[in-house]
């Protein structure tokens, strides 16, 4: 099935689709068993992310051909990891199926799109076996993580360069039959390929860092794991991006500038005591 989020009058529903249409839900099919209760016509739905994780987790350099290149350009991340290990995006980030792109004004150099597959995990886990993390898995989504390069170089952590408004768009549903690691991811910007590898073709798969995350830390249904691309490319307003993954679906994004903005205003000083 398809499970997905709308906006309906301002507030968010779930949703399934069928056809070519969105059943709109009682309810979230992660806490429940959810009743139909309406439908909106496809082509008309407001797409949102399908899930506002509780914890959005996310593995970077896991694809060897990633790796190779970060390798050649001298990046100190390009080696091959030895175990799996994942970080941190922040929910603000997200946005959902044919929204825009926000560029920050005055961001200089290379902004950049990455194909990923995402995991949503539907079940608590602790201390997980693999068979454990496998079965945990509700579904699977499509995530495209754009990055700022000059702040993701300029900056002691990725917290602009990753995670400013609208850099993780997410969607456009849950497609929670498929196998996804068989499947192929194709980014294209403007109709035009500019990516394309095995799904599956990674160092260590959802499953190996769901075991490894679970070592240390619950994670909850809700939560979502995206799993890094292979190949990224350069986009710019005006762009529109595509990413495909073979079994679950299409995610769309335009790309736009940022328009005027508010001055900025300086942060209160503190008062000494």
């Amino acid at each position: 099935m398809r499970y997905t989020r709308v906006s309906m009058g301002g507030r968010a529903v779930w949703g399934r689709v069928e056809d070519d249409a969105v059943l709109l839900l009682s309810e979230s099919p992660l806490e429940g068993d959810p009743s139909v209760i309406g439908t909106v016509p496809l082509d008309e739905a407001c797409w949102l992310p399908p899930v506002v994780p509780p914890v959005f987790y996310a593995v970077g350099m896991n694809y060897p051909r990633h790796i190779e290149h970060a390798r050649l350009l001298g990046d100190a991340a390009g080696v091959v990891p030895e175990r799996p290990e994942a970080g941190y995006r922040a929910n603000n980030a997200l946005t959902g199926h044919r929204t825009a792109i926000v560029k920050p004004d005055g961001l200089r150099g290379r902004f950049e799109a990455e194909p990923e597959l995402v995991a949503v995990i539907g079940r608590t886990l602790r201390y997980a076996t693999r068979r454990q993390a496998r079965d945990a898995v509700f579904g699977w989504t499509i995530g495209n993580d754009v990055s700022a390069r000059a702040w993701q170089h300029e900056d002691r952590t990725f917290w602009r360069s990753k995670n400013s408004d609208t850099f993780k768009p997410m969607g456009p549903w849950i497609e929670t039959d498929v196998d996804a690691l068989a499947q192929t991811t194709t980014l294209r910007v403007n109709g035009e390929v500019r990516a394309l590898f095995p799904t599956g073709d990674m160092v260590f798969d959802p499953f190996d860092h769901l075991v490894e995350i679970t070592k240390y830390i619950t994670v909850h249904p809700g939560d979502v794991l995206w799993m890094g691309a292979e190949s990224t490319c350069q986009i710019e307003p005006g762009d529109t991006v595509d990413i495909e993954i073979s079994g679950i679906g299409v995610l769309s994004n335009s790309v736009r500038a940022e328009t005027a903005r508010p001055p900025a205003t300086p942060p209160e000083r503190r008062q000494q005591p």
